[in-house]
């Protein structure tokens, strides 16, 4: 995640420094930001971590995040040649993995180790800010709020930690921040960003022991990540 991260803000530079030194290059797809709507698909990687909030100072629990993906559609309404908004349904898919401190919950063997699935099927709204164009260049910021259904939650399931189960909520509520840029190729526009994404809802089940040794002192827990996007228009 930090060499695509480095390899983004390279190529940033790169095409932004080009530009410079070109005062009028050709432009591709001249009318192309002319049109109210605009479709297109994307796919990218996500490096999604959780946030945990414990009742007492103690911190039981640590989080270790495997690498992930995304895929969805774009709908891009042009509001001004600067201004837009965005609809990028898709899927996210993220694993990531619980070790609870055997010395402090007096848990062992499996028993300290929680693998959570989350597949969210989201709806990003989002609003885009564009700045001028440059050639075939231009930079942009983006945020916004999504909405994502995670399909492997588990809420409602009869079975918690005691069963080796932990369960998460099924609707879930995201902020999300991004930066980008976009290339005017021949035939499309190609656009790869960066964003962060921080939820805001709980989503930790407690188990029906309220002293449960996995989420007893737990009083929230929430996705925190970034996750990279390239996007073709």
């Amino acid at each position: 995640m930090r060499r695509l991260t480095a390899i983004l803000i390279l190529l940033l530079s790169g095409w932004s420094s080009l530009a410079q030194f070109r005062e009028s290059p050709p432009q591709n797809l001249p009318l192309f930001d002319d049109t109210f709507w605009q479709w297109g698909y994307y796919f990218g990687t996500t490096h999604f971590d959780y946030y945990i909030g414990f009742k007492t100072p103690e911190n039981y629990v640590r989080v270790v995040p495997e690498p992930g993906f995304n895929v969805g559609l774009i709908s891009d309404f042009r509001i001004t040649r600067m201004l837009s908004i965005r609809l990028e349904p898709g899927v996210r898919v993220s694993t990531r993995h619980l070790y609870f401190d055997s010395a402090y919950t007096g848990l062992s063997g499996q028993d300290t180790i929680r693998k959570i699935n989350a597949n969210y099927l989201v709806l990003p709204v989002m609003i885009k800010f564009n700045a001028h164009r440059n050639g075939n260049f231009r930079p942009y910021v983006m945020a916004g709020g999504t909405y994502g259904y995670n399909l492997t939650s588990y809420e409602f399931s009869i079975n918690d930690n005691a069963s080796g189960r932990f369960r998460t909520r099924k609707n879930v509520f995201f902020l999300e921040v991004g930066v980008g840029f976009e290339m005017y190729m021949y035939y499309f526009k190609f656009t790869p960003s960066i964003r962060g994404i921080f939820s805001l809802t709980n989503e930790m089940v407690p188990d029906e022991d309220p002293n449960s040794a996995w989420t007893g002192n737990m009083e929230y827990m929430g996705t925190r990540g970034i996750y990279i996007v390239l996007t073709f228009e």
